[in-house]
């Protein structure tokens, strides 16, 4: 499994963002795309929970 880079998970958010704006993305392409969107922010959320959790340890 690969090391999750949260840089590159929020520059494919980025893309995705732009492409639901496109008129030409099909229906299908955008259903792939908000799937793809909820798992990346998911993904982004459990990274900066645990990096949270980090720092607080680290503070006390």
């Amino acid at each position: 499994m690969e090391k999750f880079d949260y840089s590159k998970a929020i520059a494919e958010l980025e893309r995705l963002a732009a492409l639901a704006e496109d008129p030409d993305t099909g229906l299908d392409k955008l259903d792939e795309n908000i799937k793809r969107s909820q798992e990346l922010i998911e993904q982004c959320r459990e990274y900066l929970r645990t990096a949270r959790t980090k720092v607080e340890q680290l503070g006390k």
